[in-house]
């Protein structure tokens, strides 16, 4: 029990990442009414083009994190052109289809390019750390945390407090409506793709420095979050939170008390509790059904 408090500060660490990841599937829901496959890959491609630049080029590691983050962007709008837009008016089915093809795709590629191997991505402070009363503060987990609460708000405020946010969520309702109110609903899915990627992107460079730049990081990441967004309710801003925070939390004790190789088992098996006690999830709202 003397490392519960360090498991705790690891957990909710990692758990960041998944809220992160998380809070690029509750955009695209609540924007675009789209679930995208292919979140994971955004994290997994901004870690390599983090690689690229910062190893490859030898570019400053604060240059190439922002270049990073804003080519991740332009990668969205690149790919909802691609992947969204061409079907927007035929369904979720084939939208979400075309995102799973889209993932399986830039998986290949990666790999294709670089190979099984691993790379390695240094973090942004030299130091490793420090401690605070008997926990060890990691500076990569520390920045991590310190990075997601402050996207995490700004998302908050965007969405419930201002004009934007409104507009996004309207354009997610009722297209045609929101377009006959002078919304613009193409800039307004544009935008929430590219900052989605962005998202993706930054949580792939900052969780890169734990567990190294591969072709599997990003599946992986990618069905936690989603397991995160259904356990804190679908499309829930503070459930995507909580649920990857959860999810983080549990996994790291479970490692520690239970069984390190069934650490990526624990986050599932909490999602089969989580549907058996409340199918929708923490946050989520029951919606009743037609007989």
């Amino acid at each position: 029990m003397s490392l519960l408090p360090q498991l705790l500060f690891t957990g909710i660490g990692i758990g960041s990442i998944y809220a992160l990841v998380a809070l690029g599937f509750v955009l695209l829901i609540r924007s675009a009414n789209v679930v995208n496959f292919a979140q994971g890959e955004f994290s997994m491609l901004g870690a390599y083009v983090m690689v690229v630049l910062l190893v490859g080029f030898g570019i400053n590691y604060v240059v190439a994190l922002v270049l990073a983050v804003l080519l991740m962007g332009l990668f969205g709008v690149i790919f909802a052109g691609v992947t969204y837009w061409p079907l927007r008016d035929r369904g979720q089915i084939p939208v979400i289809i075309s995102t799973i093809g889209a993932s399986i795709l830039l998986s290949n590629l990666v790999l294709a390019t670089y190979g099984p191997s691993p790379q390695v991505l240094p973090g942004l402070f030299n130091g490793s750390g420090f401690l605070v009363g008997n926990v060890f503060m990691d500076t990569q987990y520390l920045s991590i945390i310190v990075v997601a609460a402050l996207l995490v708000t700004l998302q908050y405020l965007v969405f419930e407090k201002t004009l934007v946010g409104k507009k996004l969520q309207a354009t997610s309702q009722d297209k045609e409506m929101a377009s006959l109110l002078g919304i613009p609903i193409i800039v307004m899915i544009f935008a929430i793709f590219a900052y989605s990627a962005a998202l993706g992107g930054l949580a792939g460079i900052l969780v890169a420095p734990i567990l190294f730049v591969s072709v599997g990081m990003g599946p992986l990441i990618a069905l936690k979050a989603f397991a995160a967004n259904i356990i804190g309710g679908f499309g829930s801003i503070p459930g995507a939170i909580l649920g990857g925070l959860t999810i983080g939390v549990v996994e790291t004790l479970g490692a520690a008390y239970i069984s390190v190789p069934y650490k990526d088992a624990f986050a599932f098996l909490m999602l089969i509790v989580v549907l058996l006690i409340r199918p929708q999830g923490v946050f989520g709202e029951r919606v009743a059904e037609k007989a």
